[in-house]
């Protein structure tokens, strides 16, 4: 039984070559944070990497982004390439996440919650 088929390794080393650092080891992929004025961009640039390899998961307030090469799309064998997960902060809004792949980089868009939701002092009125 081979698991592993000369073919796969063939399609896989030159993006394992890639992300491979001079010491060894797998290098991770470029991630940036931006804050902007309407919410926070997470930019993750792996030029190697086909955007169909890309996942991107949401559980509780945690954002796991990774990346996986399987040689055929129904391959159970998958090699991972980057597994980066983040703790998303209290005011960005989970409901409104959205993400886009182009010009060979990822980026995740998590706008603020509308002002309607934040916290606000309350005018007492005096009858």
């Amino acid at each position: 039984m081979n698991l592993i088929s000369k073919e796969f390794i063939h399609n896989i080393a030159p993006q394992l070559d890639l992300l491979n650092t001079i010491g060894g080891g797998i290098a991770q992929a470029m991630l940036r944070v931006d804050k902007r004025e309407k919410g926070v961009v997470i930019r993750v640039a792996a030029p190697s990497i086909n955007p169909e390899n890309f996942h991107v998961l949401l559980n509780d307030r945690n954002l796991t982004i990774f990346c996986e090469y399987r040689h055929q799309p129904d391959d159970q064998l998958a090699a991972p390439l980057f597994n980066q997960t983040l703790a998303i902060p209290a005011g960005l809004d989970l409901e409104r996440i959205d993400a886009v792949h182009e010009s060979n980089e990822l980026r995740i868009r998590i706008p603020y919650k509308d002002n309607a939701t934040k916290g606000r002092e309350i005018d007492i009125k005096i009858r």
